[in-house]
């Protein structure tokens, strides 16, 4: 292969050269080292590499984009014939648009190549603990990857972005079994950016194994009522994902989100400080560069549970004659709080600890019903006992309202950072 910065520009050339007014080239390479344990074994390695390459024109307003996966000139010059085909044939919009000037910069973290080594005894020391620790889990698959990627982007504003990122993966399925009884899997997965530390003490991967050795018997719960939920950190994620999707383009080109008046107002209660970080040093596995071509920088959403920002992109800014936001989103940090989670357990009447939520997106005012899955009664400040699946229902955005706690403790992904959060007022079903 050529010099990648050199293909991008071919790209970015052929899109001017060929009619566009404004064009952009982005180039990804990445590199993929991948350790596979399958039922607790060894299973597979593999190096996979992958070539991306994304051009898009604007010509008389009208947008066309396309992907290929090789980056040959030839290869080229076909994507860039198709690009200008589909923008021809689009409608024209004014809002369509690309980043302006940035002074060029490159962008690094983490390593440049794995410690294959390393990999394999990290692996092998997390399975012998397995095995010693919860012989009755079953690991049922698991991968520890390595992730190079490199990006090359370039537009026709003179924006020139190089990013070289390298990170560690390691996703987890499980379930755990006693003779004909099983419990219901359950999944994680965080990021690292070395591996100084045995991967069943990073992220809540040991904690979620022990709590699968409980789940082998569970019992149902009895009735319906309107308790208290302690949402964990890795059922959390679903409540972060609505508010940022509402005041992301869609909603908000659309008018549809429940929060498109509400910047600079409480939508969440005053216990809950969220951010969106993905060029922190608390973010092993962020971003550089957003999707629409601007240096990433990071941002606090909700302070005090007051929204401080939309999360619009260059042409959702144009479409809604608001700020662009200065993060895509995602890399969400969660400050602590002060009430130690043994506390909050304590301070529930009855309730459940939600640790899997199995259900639909949420409607757009935030109204969700799903199934309480691997989670557990609170009972009089005591966490009783695993339950059967029962039905959770409420609003999210109610639930925003209604935090009223959150955990000192957080959970570090690597990709997001999170505590414990308890919401009161939520409906929960039983038999």
């Amino acid at each position: 292969m050529q010099d990648p910065k050199q293909v991008a520009r071919y790209g970015l050339d052929a899109l001017l050269e060929a009619g566009a007014d404004k064009a952009e080239c982005s180039l990804t390479l990445t590199d993929k080292h991948e350790l596979n344990v399958e039922l607790g074994e060894f299973a597979l390695m593999r190096t996979t590499f992958d070539t991306q390459v994304d051009l898009t024109a604007i010509r008389d307003n009208k947008k066309g984009s396309t992907s290929i996966n090789k980056s040959n000139n030839d290869s080229l010059d076909r994507a860039v014939a198709d690009v200008l085909g589909i923008a021809a044939a689009s409608s024209p919009d004014d809002a369509y648009d690309i980043a302006e000037a940035q002074p060029p910069a490159a962008f690094s973290s983490g390593s440049d190549s794995p410690d294959v080594d390393r990999m394999h005894s990290r692996m092998k020391e997390m399975l012998e603990s397995i095995k010693v620790r919860y012989p009755k889990l079953v690991l049922r698959e698991a991968y520890l990857d390595f992730t190079r990627t490199r990006n090359y982007f370039l537009n026709s504003n003179g924006v020139d972005f190089v990013t070289n990122k390298g990170v560690y993966t390691l996703v987890a399925m499980f379930s755990s079994r006693d003779g004909e009884k099983v419990s219901s899997f359950n999944y994680t997965a965080f990021s690292l950016k070395d591996l100084e530390r045995d991967l069943l003490s990073c992220g809540s991967l040991d904690m979620l194994m022990q709590q699968s050795t409980e789940q082998i018997n569970t019992r149902p719960l009895e009735g319906k009522f309107v308790g208290d939920i302690i949402i964990t950190p890795d059922c959390l994620g679903d409540m972060l994902h609505f508010l940022s999707y509402s005041i992301g383009d869609g909603p908000m080109i659309s008018g549809t989100s429940i929060y498109k008046d509400k910047l600079d107002e409480q939508i969440a209660s005053p216990l809950l400080t969220m951010h969106s970080r993905p060029v922190s040093d608390e973010i092993c596995n962020g971003y550089f560069v957003t999707p629409d071509g601007y240096a990433a920088q990071n941002s606090t959403i909700l302070q005090d549970g007051v929204l401080k920002t939309f999360l619009l992109s260059l042409y959702g800014s144009r479409k809604t004659g608001l700020d662009r936001a200065v993060t895509s989103g995602g890399a969400f940090v969660v400050d602590p709080g002060h009430t130690p989670l043994e506390e909050m357990v304590k301070s529930v009447k009855k309730g459940v600890l939600l640790a899997r939520f199995s259900g639909g997106s949420p409607s757009d005012n935030g109204d969700i019903s799903g199934v309480a899955k691997n989670s557990y009664l609170i009972e009089d400040g005591e966490i009783r006992y695993p339950i059967s699946e029962s039905m959770i229902s409420g609003n999210v955005a109610d639930m925003l309202m209604n935090v009223a706690a959150v955990s000192r403790e957080r959970v570090d992904y690597g990709f997001s950072i999170c505590p414990w959060v308890a919401v009161s007022g939520v409906t929960i079903s039983g038999k």
